[in-house]
């Protein structure tokens, strides 16, 4: 049988079947706006998940740089420290019940219930500011992992988005099971050969960002405007 070759004349046992490719991203704005939709919004800025925040600055930061996503560990963390701290406000109220208490002099008794609450004060201080300060940022062209370990030491890591090789994720426990928190590990060819986002919140959300930012990078590099 003769095939026709005008697709308006087809044989009638003959099937043309035809395949559409998948739409595919077309330039680097499109990713961004993909891992825009991806994450949202917050508008909280105590959030542990703060998108694309106007007010968030850090001191390496470059001028033109754009910061996508800025994470904290997530606010579950703090409930052991905020236990912690009400238990020792409580202290000096449950310490009038023991009978050594009462033979201690009124002056000393006020000293010594002032000195705690400046020790508990500044344990509450600190512990959240660890939290604060301790934080996790992916830029249009870095990921970053500044750890904050007190108000003298800062830790600052860094590997720009096109070293990334590798990005997984683990959630353990039953708390990080509900609350959808826990670790994103960042393989890099850079100097610092890994970098890890201890706790986070949306650990999916935060590897498909990392992987369209990848994506992203790489779309800069053929339209040519890679830094």
């Amino acid at each position: 049988m003769v095939r026709a070759s005008n697709l308006d004349l087809v044989a009638p046992d003959e099937i043309i079947e035809i395949k559409k490719d998948p739409p595919s991203l077309r330039n680097s704005g499109e990713v961004r706006q993909k891992v825009y939709d991806l994450l949202g919004h917050t508008s909280n800025p105590l959030s542990s998940f703060l998108i694309k925040p106007h007010v968030f600055k850090f001191k390496e930061q470059d001028d033109k740089e754009e910061i996508i996503l800025v994470m904290r560990p997530h606010w579950f963390t703090n409930v052991s420290w905020v236990v912690s701290t009400i238990g020792m406000l409580m202290v000096p109220m449950l310490a009038q019940f023991l009978p050594v208490w009462g033979e201690v002099p009124l002056k000393y008794q006020t000293l010594g219930i002032l000195f705690w609450y400046m020790i508990t004060l500044a344990y509450a201080l600190e512990s959240f500011l660890s939290w604060y300060f301790d934080v996790y940022i992916i830029t249009d062209e870095r990921v970053i992992d500044i750890e904050f370990r007190n108000l003298l030491d800062k830790k600052f890591a860094e590997a720009k988005i096109s070293m990334i090789q590798d990005v997984s994720s683990r959630v353990a426990g039953i708390s990080q099971t509900m609350f959808n928190y826990g670790d994103v590990r960042v393989q890099t060819a850079a100097e610092i050969p890994e970098l890890c986002f201890e706790k986070v919140s949306n650990p999916d959300k935060v590897i498909k960002v990392l992987q369209m930012m990848r994506e992203e990078e790489e779309l800069e590099a053929i339209e040519g405007r890679v830094r």
